[in-house]
Protein backbone atom coordinates (compact mmCIF):
# COMPACT_ATOMS: atom_id res chain seq x y z
CA UNK A 1 0.00 0.00 0.00
CA UNK A 2 1.47 3.56 -0.79
CA UNK A 3 1.86 5.74 1.86
CA UNK A 4 -0.59 8.55 0.86
CA UNK A 5 -3.27 5.52 0.80
CA UNK A 6 -3.15 6.07 4.52
CA UNK A 7 -4.30 9.52 4.24
CA UNK A 8 -8.47 8.76 4.25
CA UNK A 9 -8.03 5.82 6.61
CA UNK A 10 -7.18 8.99 9.23
CA UNK A 11 -11.00 9.81 8.59
CA UNK A 12 -12.48 6.64 7.90
CA UNK A 13 -11.62 4.58 10.97
CA UNK A 14 -12.51 7.08 13.70
CA UNK A 15 -15.81 7.70 11.78
CA UNK A 16 -16.34 4.19 11.41
CA UNK A 17 -15.78 3.72 15.08
CA UNK A 18 -18.34 6.56 16.01
CA UNK A 19 -21.38 4.53 14.02
CA UNK A 20 -19.89 1.12 15.62
CA UNK A 21 -20.19 2.42 19.19
CA UNK A 22 -23.92 2.34 19.66
CA UNK A 23 -24.82 -0.88 18.62
CA UNK A 24 -22.09 -2.18 20.90
CA UNK A 25 -22.48 -0.08 23.48
CA UNK A 26 -26.22 -0.54 23.90
CA UNK A 27 -25.60 -4.10 24.82
CA UNK A 28 -22.02 -4.01 26.35
CA UNK A 29 -20.92 -1.36 29.17
CA UNK A 30 -17.08 -0.94 28.00
CA UNK A 31 -17.78 -1.43 24.28
CA UNK A 32 -17.44 2.26 23.38
CA UNK A 33 -14.33 2.40 25.74
CA UNK A 34 -12.69 -0.73 24.19
CA UNK A 35 -13.59 0.85 20.95
CA UNK A 36 -12.48 4.29 21.06
CA UNK A 37 -9.58 3.53 22.67
CA UNK A 38 -8.42 0.64 20.16
CA UNK A 39 -9.45 3.24 17.20
CA UNK A 40 -7.39 5.85 19.21
CA UNK A 41 -4.12 3.86 19.17
CA UNK A 42 -4.36 2.64 15.51
CA UNK A 43 -4.82 6.13 14.36
CA UNK A 44 -1.82 7.49 16.70
CA UNK A 45 0.53 4.50 15.05
CA UNK A 46 -0.88 5.53 11.75
CA UNK A 47 -0.43 9.52 12.15
CA UNK A 48 3.57 9.09 13.41
CA UNK A 49 4.22 6.97 10.43
CA UNK A 50 2.37 9.69 8.13
CA UNK A 51 4.82 12.09 9.79
CA UNK A 52 7.75 10.46 8.68
CA UNK A 53 6.64 9.24 5.70
CA UNK A 54 5.55 13.39 4.94
CA UNK A 55 9.24 14.67 6.18
CA UNK A 56 11.06 12.14 3.57
CA UNK A 57 8.72 13.09 0.71
CA UNK A 58 7.63 16.62 1.52
CA UNK A 59 4.10 16.29 0.60
CA UNK A 60 1.69 13.30 0.25
CA UNK A 61 -1.57 13.56 -2.05
CA UNK A 62 -4.49 11.33 -2.08
CA UNK A 63 -7.43 11.57 -5.10
CA UNK A 64 -10.06 9.17 -4.12
CA UNK A 65 -10.96 7.34 -7.05
CA UNK A 66 -8.26 8.96 -9.45
CA UNK A 67 -10.57 12.05 -9.79
CA UNK A 68 -9.22 15.23 -10.67
CA UNK A 69 -9.59 18.14 -7.88
CA UNK A 70 -12.38 19.92 -10.18
CA UNK A 71 -14.65 16.66 -9.64
CA UNK A 72 -13.38 14.87 -6.98
CA UNK A 73 -11.47 15.78 -3.17
CA UNK A 74 -7.85 15.52 -2.83
CA UNK A 75 -6.72 14.65 0.68
CA UNK A 76 -3.34 15.94 1.48
CA UNK A 77 -0.40 15.75 4.04
CA UNK A 78 2.84 17.99 4.46
CA UNK A 79 5.22 18.50 7.54
CA UNK A 80 2.71 21.21 8.97
CA UNK A 81 -0.57 18.84 9.00
CA UNK A 82 1.50 15.16 9.77
CA UNK A 83 2.98 16.82 12.69
CA UNK A 84 -0.56 18.08 14.04
CA UNK A 85 -2.25 14.33 13.28
CA UNK A 86 1.22 13.14 15.20
CA UNK A 87 0.12 15.36 18.30
CA UNK A 88 -3.21 15.65 18.16
CA UNK A 89 -4.23 11.37 18.02
CA UNK A 90 -1.81 11.26 20.65
CA UNK A 91 -3.63 13.21 22.75
CA UNK A 92 -7.02 11.75 21.57
CA UNK A 93 -5.76 8.38 22.74
CA UNK A 94 -4.43 9.27 26.46
CA UNK A 95 -7.97 11.32 26.34
CA UNK A 96 -9.59 7.77 25.80
CA UNK A 97 -8.06 6.15 28.07
CA UNK A 98 -8.59 9.02 31.17
CA UNK A 99 -12.43 8.59 30.14
CA UNK A 100 -12.80 4.91 31.14
CA UNK A 101 -12.59 5.52 34.84
CA UNK A 102 -14.18 9.07 34.78
CA UNK A 103 -17.29 7.80 33.15
CA UNK A 104 -17.98 5.94 35.74
CA UNK A 105 -20.96 7.96 37.34
CA UNK A 106 -22.62 8.60 33.53
CA UNK A 107 -25.04 6.73 32.37
CA UNK A 108 -24.74 6.12 28.61
CA UNK A 109 -21.30 6.57 28.23
CA UNK A 110 -21.30 4.81 24.92
CA UNK A 111 -22.91 8.25 23.74
CA UNK A 112 -19.43 10.03 24.60
CA UNK A 113 -16.90 7.72 23.37
CA UNK A 114 -19.16 7.88 19.83
CA UNK A 115 -19.29 11.58 20.02
CA UNK A 116 -15.50 11.71 20.68
CA UNK A 117 -14.93 9.75 17.70
CA UNK A 118 -16.73 11.81 15.83
CA UNK A 119 -14.89 14.69 16.69
CA UNK A 120 -11.57 12.86 16.25
CA UNK A 121 -13.11 12.51 12.75
CA UNK A 122 -13.69 16.06 11.93
CA UNK A 123 -9.93 17.10 13.21
CA UNK A 124 -8.10 14.57 11.45
CA UNK A 125 -10.15 15.73 8.13
CA UNK A 126 -9.70 19.11 8.83
CA UNK A 127 -5.69 18.63 8.89
CA UNK A 128 -5.90 16.31 5.64
CA UNK A 129 -8.28 18.36 3.60
CA UNK A 130 -7.47 19.60 0.38
CA UNK A 131 -9.88 22.11 -0.52
CA UNK A 132 -11.40 24.80 1.72
CA UNK A 133 -14.87 23.28 1.08
CA UNK A 134 -13.78 19.94 2.43
CA UNK A 135 -12.37 21.13 5.16
CA UNK A 136 -15.26 23.52 5.81
CA UNK A 137 -17.67 20.24 6.16
CA UNK A 138 -15.17 18.62 8.61
CA UNK A 139 -14.82 21.43 10.71
CA UNK A 140 -18.42 21.98 11.41
CA UNK A 141 -18.18 17.62 11.85
CA UNK A 142 -16.07 18.30 15.00
CA UNK A 143 -17.46 21.22 15.71
CA UNK A 144 -21.11 20.03 16.42
CA UNK A 145 -19.89 17.11 18.02
CA UNK A 146 -18.37 19.46 20.32
CA UNK A 147 -21.25 21.19 21.17
CA UNK A 148 -23.23 18.08 22.56
CA UNK A 149 -19.87 17.00 24.21
CA UNK A 150 -19.86 20.45 26.47
CA UNK A 151 -23.78 19.70 27.35
CA UNK A 152 -22.95 16.04 27.88
CA UNK A 153 -23.69 15.99 31.89
CA UNK A 154 -27.19 18.37 30.79
CA UNK A 155 -25.79 20.46 33.95
CA UNK A 156 -27.65 23.87 33.72
CA UNK A 157 -24.14 25.57 33.54
CA UNK A 158 -23.71 23.30 30.49
CA UNK A 159 -26.40 23.52 28.28
CA UNK A 160 -25.86 27.03 28.71
CA UNK A 161 -22.33 27.39 27.62
CA UNK A 162 -23.03 24.58 25.19
CA UNK A 163 -25.91 26.93 23.74
CA UNK A 164 -23.35 29.90 23.76
CA UNK A 165 -20.20 27.74 22.10
CA UNK A 166 -22.84 26.95 19.48
CA UNK A 167 -24.25 30.34 19.02
CA UNK A 168 -20.32 31.55 18.54
CA UNK A 169 -19.73 28.51 16.46
CA UNK A 170 -22.42 28.86 13.87
CA UNK A 171 -21.62 32.54 13.22
CA UNK A 172 -18.36 31.35 12.82
CA UNK A 173 -19.55 28.68 10.53
CA UNK A 174 -21.74 31.06 8.41
CA UNK A 175 -18.45 33.31 8.02
CA UNK A 176 -17.01 30.88 6.61
CA UNK A 177 -19.39 29.59 4.03
CA UNK A 178 -20.00 33.77 2.56
CA UNK A 179 -15.96 33.25 2.08
CA UNK A 180 -15.99 29.93 -0.04
CA UNK A 181 -18.81 31.60 -1.87
CA UNK A 182 -17.08 34.46 -2.84
CA UNK A 183 -13.48 32.70 -3.51
CA UNK A 184 -15.33 30.23 -5.60
CA UNK A 185 -16.88 33.17 -7.61
CA UNK A 186 -13.52 34.16 -7.95
CA UNK A 187 -11.09 31.66 -8.83
CA UNK A 188 -13.43 29.09 -9.99
CA UNK A 189 -11.88 26.08 -7.42
CA UNK A 190 -12.09 24.77 -4.14
CA UNK A 191 -8.63 23.39 -3.90
CA UNK A 192 -6.81 25.51 -1.70
CA UNK A 193 -3.53 25.20 -3.88
CA UNK A 194 -5.71 25.97 -6.83
CA UNK A 195 -6.99 29.45 -5.13
CA UNK A 196 -3.49 29.81 -4.03
CA UNK A 197 -1.64 29.70 -7.59
CA UNK A 198 -5.08 31.94 -8.66
CA UNK A 199 -4.48 34.31 -6.06
CA UNK A 200 -0.91 34.48 -6.93
CA UNK A 201 -1.80 35.65 -10.15
CA UNK A 202 -3.54 38.68 -9.55
CA UNK A 203 -6.28 37.99 -12.09
CA UNK A 204 -9.61 38.59 -9.59
CA UNK A 205 -11.30 41.38 -8.01
CA UNK A 206 -8.29 42.06 -5.07
CA UNK A 207 -11.05 43.64 -3.12
CA UNK A 208 -13.32 40.79 -3.11
CA UNK A 209 -10.06 38.49 -2.22
CA UNK A 210 -8.95 40.82 0.52
CA UNK A 211 -12.98 40.52 2.15
CA UNK A 212 -13.33 36.90 1.60
CA UNK A 213 -10.31 36.98 3.36
CA UNK A 214 -11.41 39.24 6.13
CA UNK A 215 -14.19 36.75 7.06
CA UNK A 216 -12.22 34.03 7.20
CA UNK A 217 -9.96 35.89 9.97
CA UNK A 218 -12.88 36.83 12.19
CA UNK A 219 -14.24 33.14 11.59
CA UNK A 220 -10.97 31.14 12.43
CA UNK A 221 -10.80 34.11 15.45
CA UNK A 222 -13.72 33.00 17.04
CA UNK A 223 -12.81 28.97 16.89
CA UNK A 224 -9.40 30.23 18.11
CA UNK A 225 -10.84 32.19 20.93
CA UNK A 226 -8.36 35.10 20.09
CA UNK A 227 -9.45 38.57 22.10
CA UNK A 228 -12.03 40.17 21.55
CA UNK A 229 -13.71 36.81 19.68
CA UNK A 230 -12.75 34.41 23.35
CA UNK A 231 -16.18 34.89 24.61
CA UNK A 232 -17.59 31.38 24.34
CA UNK A 233 -14.32 29.50 25.66
CA UNK A 234 -14.23 29.97 29.52
CA UNK A 235 -17.50 28.82 29.80
CA UNK A 236 -17.30 25.64 27.57
CA UNK A 237 -13.69 24.75 29.01
CA UNK A 238 -15.43 25.40 32.30
CA UNK A 239 -18.51 23.23 31.95
CA UNK A 240 -17.23 20.70 30.24
CA UNK A 241 -16.52 16.86 31.57
CA UNK A 242 -12.86 17.11 32.17
CA UNK A 243 -11.78 14.59 29.31
CA UNK A 244 -13.84 16.94 26.51
CA UNK A 245 -11.99 20.39 28.57
CA UNK A 246 -9.13 18.75 27.58
CA UNK A 247 -9.98 17.77 23.86
CA UNK A 248 -11.17 21.04 23.18
CA UNK A 249 -7.90 22.85 24.81
CA UNK A 250 -5.53 19.88 23.22
CA UNK A 251 -6.94 19.35 19.94
CA UNK A 252 -10.02 21.13 18.83
CA UNK A 253 -9.30 24.84 19.30
CA UNK A 254 -5.81 24.46 18.15
CA UNK A 255 -6.62 22.57 14.88
CA UNK A 256 -9.94 24.45 13.97
CA UNK A 257 -8.73 27.73 14.80
CA UNK A 258 -4.81 28.16 15.23
CA UNK A 259 -3.80 25.19 12.03
CA UNK A 260 -7.26 26.98 9.85
CA UNK A 261 -5.43 29.95 10.15
CA UNK A 262 -1.92 29.18 9.06
CA UNK A 263 -3.17 27.05 6.28
CA UNK A 264 -5.65 29.44 4.97
CA UNK A 265 -3.21 32.76 5.17
CA UNK A 266 0.19 30.81 4.76
CA UNK A 267 -1.01 29.01 2.13
CA UNK A 268 -3.81 30.53 0.30
CA UNK A 269 -3.55 34.44 0.70
CA UNK A 270 0.18 34.57 1.69
CA UNK A 271 0.92 37.03 4.67
CA UNK A 272 1.54 40.67 3.90
CA UNK A 273 2.39 43.31 6.44
CA UNK A 274 -1.02 44.38 6.69
CA UNK A 275 -1.79 40.35 7.98
CA UNK A 276 1.69 40.44 10.28
CA UNK A 277 -0.15 43.43 11.85
CA UNK A 278 -3.51 42.30 12.39
CA UNK A 279 -1.68 38.51 14.16
CA UNK A 280 0.57 40.58 15.77
CA UNK A 281 -2.16 42.76 17.57
CA UNK A 282 -4.48 39.85 17.71
CA UNK A 283 -2.04 37.73 19.68
CA UNK A 284 -0.83 40.73 22.13
CA UNK A 285 -4.42 41.14 23.37
CA UNK A 286 -5.14 37.86 23.64
CA UNK A 287 -1.88 37.40 26.03
CA UNK A 288 -2.53 40.56 27.99
CA UNK A 289 -6.54 40.89 28.22
CA UNK A 290 -6.61 36.82 29.10
CA UNK A 291 -3.87 37.09 32.10
CA UNK A 292 -5.82 39.77 33.48
CA UNK A 293 -9.10 38.03 34.01
CA UNK A 294 -7.22 35.02 34.66
CA UNK A 295 -5.85 37.02 38.04
CA UNK A 296 -9.96 36.89 39.71
CA UNK A 297 -11.12 33.87 38.58
CA UNK A 298 -11.65 31.15 41.53
CA UNK A 299 -12.46 28.17 39.95
CA UNK A 300 -9.43 25.64 38.63
CA UNK A 301 -10.96 25.43 34.94
CA UNK A 302 -12.15 28.81 34.38
CA UNK A 303 -8.41 29.65 34.84
CA UNK A 304 -7.39 26.90 33.58
CA UNK A 305 -9.73 28.32 30.58
CA UNK A 306 -8.03 32.02 30.68
CA UNK A 307 -4.79 30.93 30.22
CA UNK A 308 -5.19 28.97 27.29
CA UNK A 309 -6.51 32.31 25.67
CA UNK A 310 -3.23 33.69 26.91
CA UNK A 311 -1.28 31.08 25.57
CA UNK A 312 -2.51 30.81 22.25
CA UNK A 313 -1.89 34.59 21.76
CA UNK A 314 1.88 33.53 21.99
CA UNK A 315 1.51 31.22 19.08
CA UNK A 316 -0.39 34.28 16.97
CA UNK A 317 2.08 36.72 17.87
CA UNK A 318 5.23 34.20 16.47
CA UNK A 319 2.97 33.82 13.69
CA UNK A 320 2.38 37.30 12.99
CA UNK A 321 5.87 38.45 13.49
CA UNK A 322 6.55 35.72 10.82
CA UNK A 323 10.45 35.24 10.83
CA UNK A 324 11.76 31.43 10.43
CA UNK A 325 12.55 31.66 14.34
CA UNK A 326 9.64 33.12 15.28
CA UNK A 327 7.33 30.27 13.61
CA UNK A 328 9.58 27.66 14.94
CA UNK A 329 8.96 28.88 18.11
CA UNK A 330 5.09 29.14 17.53
CA UNK A 331 4.62 25.79 16.21
CA UNK A 332 6.65 24.22 18.91
CA UNK A 333 4.73 26.12 21.72
CA UNK A 334 1.63 25.10 19.63
CA UNK A 335 2.85 21.58 20.38
CA UNK A 336 3.83 22.61 24.06
CA UNK A 337 0.41 24.02 24.84
CA UNK A 338 -1.84 20.89 23.78
CA UNK A 339 0.52 18.90 26.09
CA UNK A 340 0.41 20.40 28.93
CA UNK A 341 -3.15 22.17 28.85
CA UNK A 342 -4.73 18.77 28.41
CA UNK A 343 -2.68 17.78 31.00
CA UNK A 344 -4.14 20.39 33.55
CA UNK A 345 -7.70 19.34 32.17
CA UNK A 346 -7.19 16.03 32.94
CA UNK A 347 -5.99 17.06 36.84
CA UNK A 348 -8.63 19.45 37.32
CA UNK A 349 -11.12 16.71 36.56
CA UNK A 350 -9.06 14.72 38.91
CA UNK A 351 -8.88 17.30 41.45
CA UNK A 352 -13.05 17.96 41.48
CA UNK A 353 -13.00 13.61 42.11
CA UNK A 354 -11.29 14.35 45.04
CA UNK A 355 -12.07 17.43 46.57
CA UNK A 356 -15.84 17.88 45.29
CA UNK A 357 -15.09 21.60 44.52
CA UNK A 358 -13.41 23.20 41.64
CA UNK A 359 -13.16 26.71 44.28
CA UNK A 360 -9.16 27.14 44.83
CA UNK A 361 -10.47 28.67 47.60
CA UNK A 362 -11.13 25.31 49.12
CA UNK A 363 -8.89 22.96 47.54
CA UNK A 364 -6.35 21.77 49.46
CA UNK A 365 -3.58 18.79 50.05
CA UNK A 366 -4.10 16.98 46.46
CA UNK A 367 -0.25 15.96 46.21
CA UNK A 368 -0.87 14.26 49.44
CA UNK A 369 -4.36 13.00 48.48
CA UNK A 370 -3.51 11.62 44.91
CA UNK A 371 0.14 11.97 43.98
CA UNK A 372 -0.26 11.36 40.50
CA UNK A 373 -2.68 14.19 40.64
CA UNK A 374 -0.82 16.46 42.23
CA UNK A 375 2.22 15.33 40.10
CA UNK A 376 0.47 16.57 37.01
CA UNK A 377 -0.96 19.76 37.99
CA UNK A 378 2.44 20.87 39.21
CA UNK A 379 4.19 19.77 35.74
CA UNK A 380 1.31 21.20 33.66
CA UNK A 381 1.80 24.72 35.81
CA UNK A 382 5.01 24.59 35.39
CA UNK A 383 5.51 24.59 31.78
CA UNK A 384 2.84 26.87 30.89
CA UNK A 385 4.66 29.23 33.76
CA UNK A 386 7.41 29.08 31.32
CA UNK A 387 9.70 27.20 34.09
CA UNK A 388 13.15 25.58 32.70
CA UNK A 389 14.05 23.17 31.78
CA UNK A 390 10.07 22.38 30.69
CA UNK A 391 8.83 22.68 27.30
CA UNK A 392 6.60 25.79 27.66
CA UNK A 393 10.51 27.56 28.89
CA UNK A 394 12.17 27.06 25.86
CA UNK A 395 9.17 27.70 23.16
CA UNK A 396 8.54 31.54 25.09
CA UNK A 397 12.32 32.00 25.00
CA UNK A 398 12.25 30.73 21.69
CA UNK A 399 9.39 33.55 20.91
CA UNK A 400 11.38 36.00 23.13
CA UNK A 401 14.51 35.68 21.29
CA UNK A 402 12.50 35.59 17.42
CA UNK A 403 10.80 39.09 18.55
CA UNK A 404 14.25 40.80 19.76
CA UNK A 405 15.82 39.69 16.29
CA UNK A 406 13.30 41.08 13.99
CA UNK A 407 14.14 44.35 16.01
CA UNK A 408 10.62 44.33 17.96
CA UNK A 409 11.95 44.50 21.43
CA UNK A 410 8.36 45.85 22.83
CA UNK A 411 6.96 42.80 21.72
CA UNK A 412 9.52 41.01 23.49
CA UNK A 413 9.33 42.58 26.54
CA UNK A 414 5.68 42.15 26.27
CA UNK A 415 6.20 38.35 26.15
CA UNK A 416 8.29 37.78 28.65
CA UNK A 417 6.22 40.60 30.79
CA UNK A 418 3.04 38.03 30.08
CA UNK A 419 4.77 34.62 31.31
CA UNK A 420 5.90 36.43 35.16
CA UNK A 421 2.12 37.39 34.73
CA UNK A 422 1.25 33.87 34.16
CA UNK A 423 3.70 33.22 37.52
CA UNK A 424 1.53 34.89 39.63
CA UNK A 425 -1.75 33.91 39.10
CA UNK A 426 -0.75 30.32 38.84
CA UNK A 427 1.58 30.36 41.94
CA UNK A 428 -0.38 30.85 44.91
CA UNK A 429 -3.91 29.54 44.38
CA UNK A 430 -2.15 26.37 42.88
CA UNK A 431 0.58 25.92 45.29
CA UNK A 432 -1.91 26.25 48.48
CA UNK A 433 -4.03 23.78 46.17
CA UNK A 434 -1.31 20.99 45.73
CA UNK A 435 0.72 21.28 48.96
CA UNK A 436 -2.58 22.61 51.42
CA UNK A 437 -2.69 20.14 54.98
CA UNK A 438 -6.46 19.68 54.55
CA UNK A 439 -8.61 18.29 51.71
CA UNK A 440 -12.46 17.74 51.41
CA UNK A 441 -13.23 14.36 49.98
CA UNK A 442 -15.41 14.70 46.99
CA UNK A 443 -18.19 12.12 46.87
CA UNK A 444 -17.00 10.42 43.92
CA UNK A 445 -14.07 8.75 44.94
CA UNK A 446 -10.78 8.38 44.27
CA UNK A 447 -8.73 8.93 41.11
CA UNK A 448 -9.04 5.19 39.31
CA UNK A 449 -5.96 3.65 37.47
CA UNK A 450 -7.04 4.80 34.06
CA UNK A 451 -7.34 7.90 34.66
CA UNK A 452 -3.64 8.12 36.91
CA UNK A 453 -2.07 6.34 33.33
CA UNK A 454 -3.50 9.32 31.36
CA UNK A 455 -1.94 11.82 33.87
CA UNK A 456 0.86 10.21 34.24
CA UNK A 457 1.51 9.47 30.01
CA UNK A 458 0.78 13.34 29.49
CA UNK A 459 3.58 14.20 32.28
CA UNK A 460 6.17 12.13 30.94
CA UNK A 461 5.52 13.98 27.18
CA UNK A 462 4.78 17.46 29.02
CA UNK A 463 8.01 16.76 30.53
CA UNK A 464 9.87 15.57 27.24
CA UNK A 465 8.97 18.34 24.90
CA UNK A 466 12.09 20.17 25.61
CA UNK A 467 14.06 17.57 23.57
CA UNK A 468 12.47 17.92 20.59
CA UNK A 469 14.80 20.28 20.30
CA UNK A 470 17.34 18.35 20.18
CA UNK A 471 19.46 16.90 16.32
CA UNK A 472 18.24 13.80 15.02
CA UNK A 473 14.46 14.49 17.09
CA UNK A 474 11.83 15.75 16.58
CA UNK A 475 13.59 18.50 15.75
CA UNK A 476 13.30 17.84 11.95
CA UNK A 477 9.79 17.89 12.17
CA UNK A 478 9.80 20.92 13.81
CA UNK A 479 11.60 22.50 11.01
CA UNK A 480 9.91 20.90 7.95
CA UNK A 481 6.14 21.83 9.75
CA UNK A 482 8.29 25.69 9.94
CA UNK A 483 9.05 25.23 6.04
CA UNK A 484 5.83 24.69 5.26
CA UNK A 485 4.03 27.69 6.82
CA UNK A 486 6.77 30.13 5.66
CA UNK A 487 6.92 28.77 2.30
CA UNK A 488 2.93 28.41 2.15
CA UNK A 489 2.90 29.00 -1.86
CA UNK A 490 5.71 27.16 -2.88
CA UNK A 491 3.43 24.39 -0.58
CA UNK A 492 0.76 25.29 -3.06
CA UNK A 493 2.76 25.21 -6.30
CA UNK A 494 3.87 21.62 -5.50
CA UNK A 495 0.32 20.33 -4.31
CA UNK A 496 -1.48 22.25 -7.73
CA UNK A 497 1.58 20.30 -9.52
CA UNK A 498 1.06 16.44 -7.90
CA UNK A 499 -2.35 17.52 -8.83
CA UNK A 500 -1.94 17.98 -12.48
Amino acid sequence: MRTAALIPYMIFIPLSAAFLIPPFGKKFKRAGDLISCLASAVLAIMALYLAYSVALSKVLVYKPCGWQPHFGVALVADGLSGMMLSAMNIIALIVSVYSIGYLNTYTDRWKFSSLLMLMLAGVNGVLVSGDIFTLYVFLEIAAISGYFLVAFGIAPNGLEAAFKYAVMGALASALILLSIAFMYAQTSTLNIAGISVAVSQGLQDAEVIKFAAVLLLVAFGIKAALVPFHAWLPSAYSSAPAPISAMLAGVSTKVLGVYTLMRVFFTMFGVNSQISAILITLGVASMIVASIMAFVQIDIKRLFAYSSISQIGYVVLGLGVGTPLAVFGALFHLLNHSAFKALLFLASGAVTRLTGTRDLGRIRGVMKDSPVTGAATLIGSLSICGIPPLGGFWSKLIIILACVQAGRPVLAFTAAAVSVLTLAYYFRPLTRAIFGRSITRGKEGAVTLSMGIAMAALMAITVSTGLLLLPNTGNAILKEAASVVLNGKAYAAMVAGVLK
